[in-house]
């Protein structure tokens, strides 16, 4: 069951302006990865739930916050169906995130007041999301519509709140350009928790990364 509400979600999605994407099978190291993003400021993490018995380290995962990371708020993504985010919520996530727009799996998480955060990619898509209860819409994949659409999408709609996923990276440049667009917050992923950090098992160098981007961030929305 979920330890934050989904207004409680949406509140920090919104002050920290960034979350973390990441996915990995090995327990231990995924442990060490998100230790080093809280460590570095983040409160959100959406684990991107994308491979083999992804079910099983999510619950180790979350156990692992609740126990020693307080304020942690863990959520899945790339979640694809209505029993995937039963599954997932079942296993204490607080946000669901998915590529695509389901209505079932908008039903799943509303019956249980979970936040849930379609993929959307038209303006139709992204007003029916909100009909169907969600509050944070996201733009997927970002790099394909950029911050241009967010400016299109606010104009007609400006309490749209919108997180773009893909195509953000922790630069002054391109985070200025989505949140001068009026996005609400951005998922980051491979960017930010770089093949070469988890290679190295960089873990210093991740907190130093998610500190930075975190600032950034801070700067930009001024």
């Amino acid at each position: 069951m979920a330890q934050f509400s989904r207004l409680e979600v949406a509140q920090a999605m919104k002050e920290t302006g960034m979350i973390p994407l990441f996915f990995n099978n090995d327990i231990e190291l995924s442990k060490k990865v998100l230790k080093a993003c809280y460590d570095g400021g983040a409160r959100l993490m959406e684990f991107t739930a994308r491979g083999d018995f992804a079910h099983e380290v999510f619950g180790e995962l979350t156990k692992y916050a609740i126990a020693e990371l307080p304020g942690m708020i863990m959520g899945v993504g790339s979640v694809t169906d209505g029993a995937a985010a039963s599954l997932y919520m079942a296993l204490g996530a607080n946000f669901i995130v998915t590529p695509v727009l389901r209505e079932d799996i908008a039903i799943a998480c509303n019956r249980k007041k979970v936040l849930w955060s379609p993929g959307c990619g038209t303006l139709t898509e992204i007003a029916r999301a909100e009909e169907l209860g969600c509050e944070i819409v996201k733009l997927f994949p970002g790099d394909i519509y950029g911050p241009q659409f967010v400016k299109g999408i606010k104009g007609p709609q400006p309490w749209t709140s919108i997180m773009p996923t893909g195509g953000v990276s922790p630069t002054e440049e391109n985070l200025k350009g989505w949140f001068d667009a009026g996005v609400t917050c951005v998922g980051m992923g491979s960017k930010l928790i770089s093949k070469e950090i988890i290679a190295n098992k960089d873990y210093a160098k991740l907190e130093s990364d998610v500190k930075a981007a975190l600032a950034i961030v801070k700067a930009v929305r001024k």
